[in-house]
């Protein structure tokens, strides 16, 4: 009997834990990366949203993330290119599974998915984005949660029913003071469809936060001095031509070809100038000394038929013509002179009185 009772209570304990393990939302789904925590992080600190950069740049908020060394840091929020038009950013969250916390990955889709129902502010109120929206290749930013350089954006709109001013700091969900909100169908639908992962540009700003002694939480306690940034930490400016990335892109292609064709119309002016030497050698100090007759075709297109006048008289081709006859009707006078012959006295006679 008594050992009936033990096997009993041993199956219930196990089968307890077993449903703990399997019976627990799985709301890391497969963005997990596998780091696990016996304790939460910090709260998220307060911060002021700087202003975007660039035109499509989403807001990336700041999360805590974790170091097995060093314990956890702070990642600060950043403008980023999204990598495709039409993409969002659903956060990374941490969440307590029943025996650690847990880091969730964030992810770019079409649209907001779950993350753990975290106020991450500024428009991550705990469920999609309330900071602005795509329309086309032009991402529109909503002037009443984000904060708009007016000096580079121009596709704004305001929803002030959008903005909450109430601010949550708790910075995970699940577990003793987490947040107690659970994934919706469409929103774990969005998770398990096509999606990408955190850009290069995001990776590397993790990467110099983890490695910046400032962002530590046992150096700051849980109170960063910077806690959000303008570009992402490490990137070179601008991060991608500041744009999202489908353009930054092709903007650096259009840029290039569009001066393509100044250096290509520029060159056969060069060449144009060295097939005519005569030309060059007599009209290119009046082209270096006035650079705006340059650009007058009109004094131009005079100049041209004088120095082509020019080689015809050093040619003197009519002079060759005339010449010519004069030398060959020499020898007239020589067949004419048998008429003369029968009077050579007078020939004589006049040579006698020159």
């Amino acid at each position: 009997m008594r050992r009936s009772i033990t096997l009993t209570k041993f199956l219930i304990v196990f089968l307890a834990i077993a449903m703990i393990f399997t019976g627990t939302p799985k709301t890391a789904s497969a963005q997990s990366i596998g780091i696990s925590v016996s304790f939460g992080p910090p709260p998220i600190p307060y911060y002021i949203q700087p202003q975007n950069p660039e035109p499509n740049y989403i807001w990336s908020p700041g999360y805590w993330g974790y170091d097995p060394n060093d314990g956890y840091y702070w990642v600060p929020g950043t403008w980023v290119p999204a990598p495709q038009y039409g993409y969002l950013w659903t956060p990374g969250y941490w969440a307590w599974n029943g025996f650690a916390f847990v880091w969730s990955s964030g992810y770019w889709a079409t649209q907001v998915g779950y993350y753990g129902g975290v106020d991450y502010g500024y428009g991550y109120y705990g469920r999609g984005y309330a900071g602005g929206r795509w329309h086309g290749h032009n991402f529109q930013y909503n002037t009443a949660v984000s904060n708009v350089n007016r000096n580079v954006v121009r596709n704004v709109y305001s929803d002030r029913a959008a903005a909450n001013s109430n601010w949550n700091r708790t910075s995970y969900n699940g577990g003793r003071g987490g947040v107690a909100a659970r994934p919706t169908a469409s929103q774990l639908a969005v998770g398990r469809g096509h999606h990408v992962g955190p850009t290069s540009v995001q990776t590397q700003h993790a990467r110099v936060a983890s490695t910046t002694r400032a962002y530590s939480a046992k150096v700051n306690n849980g109170r960063p001095a910077t806690a959000a940034v303008a570009r992402p930490l490490g990137a070179a400016r601008p991060v991608a031509a500041n744009r999202a990335p489908a353009q930054h892109a092709a903007a650096p292609q259009v840029h290039r070809a569009a001066a393509a064709p100044q250096r290509a119309a520029a060159a056969p002016q060069v060449h144009r100038a060295a097939a005519a030497p005569v030309q060059h050698a007599y009209a290119a100090p009046q082209q270096r000394a006035a650079p705006v007759q340059h650009a007058a075709p009109v004094q131009h297109a005079y100049a041209a038929p004088q120095q082509r006048a020019a080689p015809a008289q050093h040619a003197a081709p009519v002079q060759r013509a005339y010449a010519a006859p004069q030398q060959r009707a020499a020898p007239a006078p020589r067949a004419a002179a048998p008429a003369q012959h029968a009077a050579p006295a007078a020939g004589s006679d006049k040579r006698d009185q020159r």
